[in-house]
């Protein structure tokens, strides 16, 4: 028992491990826009591609990469991404040329979708139904410590050394991690059946559509060309789904989304991610262009809210374990919506300790809410489907990422020009004068709405009914 429990916190490592790299890149560009476009010679607009490709491919891809994993092997797959994720990280930080960048970033964000879209499905494969929460505690962890590395590192990095260094730090780590993973990953059980080639097309079709309108649409305002492209993105879903219902083995497992505490938790990780992490965005945009702060300093203020993530993640973990997920992941929503509220109050001069105090809530909340609700989407899932449970889990939360950002940049240039939203975004403006009073006002319109989309998540997450696991408890069957 002592060497089953040794191997399970093994590949536990490995999967936050990677986890952990994916959050770090996500954030670790963040503050390093000016530079990269000053050292590249191109326009802001360009650049701010270097973080909207990354959340486009791992949107669009996680939910076919998972289904490649529930065919080929998850770890394989998993080991895959690291490598992938390794060698984009050393073209990156290599690139002479913001499109060489761009095209490295792509690399990059493929390798983090075959790490996302099968890491839930290996803790599923590893740990029993009992401890679940636990493992995904852990990997929430690693989310909350990668996210909240990546601020500092990022800033420390990008002024100290350069900006190349926020890619090459990870090769190093990734170097090791595929040796670790080669030596400990190994694929439990994977599903004889044949790759969804037409609805991969479909889906991803369509998700690259909406996605890539919807960024277009924020960078750009509403045209012609964006607003076809969402159009048609959202034509080609009931093609997809009335192409995979006559499937034997659709890429997407429509019988598992009948089981309601599994629909309503997936369909709650995205109006969490659509609406909390556009917040985010706007209290980094108050505080770079409001209060003058740097974008290192505005966001060293959030790390209270990382710090908390972190080390409750594993506690509440467990005590979805005993409990059941519902009760827990659904008062993360509310410690969600309070943060909020704390954020609606603050003005051009309020203190900066309530931006401190919002950002703690929010961390207890998101310690909550997502090792409950991961581990109960995946307690739910069949055996043979994990990894595209997992891969369309990751794929709500991604699109709810690309979401949020389009939601705040879209209010705050309703206030402001599009142009200076930008820059406040990168933290290369403060604003003056009467347009602060403008922007606040558009904030506080995006916080308002960021609540109703917390609301719907709370609604869903209350009424997916109550689920107690324990080891005895049968996995659902195909």
């Amino acid at each position: 028992m002592e060497y089953i429990e040794k191997s399970r916190n093994k590949v536990l490592f490995i999967v936050v491990l990677g986890t952990l790299m994916g959050a770090l890149d996500s954030t670790i560009v963040l503050l390093a826009f000016p530079i990269i476009s000053e050292g590249l010679h191109s326009d802001f607009i360009t650049t701010i591609w270097v973080i909207l490709v990354y959340l486009l491919i791992i949107a669009v891809s996680t939910t076919q990469l998972g289904r490649v994993g529930d065919i080929y092997g998850r770890s394989r797959m998993f080991n895959v991404g690291f490598g992938v994720f390794t060698i984009g990280s050393a073209f990156c930080g290599a690139s002479p040329h913001i499109l060489i960048l761009l095209f490295s970033r792509g690399m990059q964000a493929l390798g983090g979708a075959l790490m996302q879209s099968n890491s839930g499905a290996i803790i599923a494969d590893t740990f029993p139904r009992n401890v679940r929460g636990r493992a995904y505690g852990y990997n929430s962890l690693g989310w909350s410590s990668g996210a909240m590395l990546g601020i500092v590192l990022g800033g420390i990095i990008t002024t100290f050394i350069g900006w190349r260094y926020i890619f090459f730090i990870n090769i190093p780590i990734g170097i090791v991690a595929i040796a670790l993973g080669i030596k400990y990953l190994r694929d439990i059980q994977k599903t004889e059946a044949k790759i969804d080639a037409i609805g991969m097309v479909l889906l991803g079709s369509s998700l690259s559509l909406l996605s890539y309108g919807s960024t277009d649409f924020a960078s750009q305002g509403l045209t012609s060309f964006n607003l076809a492209l969402v159009l048609l993105g959202v034509v080609l879903v009931p093609v997809f789904v009335f192409y995979d219902l006559r499937l034997e083995n659709p890429m997407i497992d429509f019988v598992a989304l009948r089981n309601r505490v599994l629909r309503n938790s997936t369909l709650a990780t995205f109006f969490v991610s659509l609406g909390y992490l556009s917040v985010a965005f706007l209290i980094i945009m108050y505080l770079q262009g409001i209060r003058g702060l740097s974008p290192l300093y505005a966001s060293i203020l959030l790390i209270p809210g990382y710090v908390a993530g972190s080390f409750l993640g594993p506690i509440m973990g467990r005590l979805s374990d005993r409990y059941g997920s519902r009760e827990i992941a659904t008062l993360g929503i509310v410690f969600l919506a309070g943060a909020t509220l704390v954020y609606l109050m603050l003005r051009q001069n309020s203190p900066l300790y309530m931006v401190l105090i919002g950002s703690a809530v929010s961390g207890i909340g998101t310690s909550m809410f997502f090792p409950a609700n991961n581990s109960a989407v995946m307690a739910n899932a069949r055996t043979g489907s994990y990894g595209s449970i997992s891969g369309l889990l990751r794929t709500m939360q991604n699109i709810g990422i690309i979401g949020s950002f389009v939601l705040a940049i879209s209010v705050a240039s309703a206030a402001i020009p599009r142009q200076v939203a930008f820059q406040v975004f990168i933290g290369t403006i403060n604003l003056t004068g009467g347009i602060t009073q403008a922007f606040i006002a558009g904030i506080d319109a995006a916080l308002y709405a960021s609540l109703v989309l917390l609301a719907v998540a709370g609604i869903l997450s209350l009424i997916r009914g109550k689920e107690v696991r324990t080891e005895s408890s049968p996995e659902p069957v195909e």
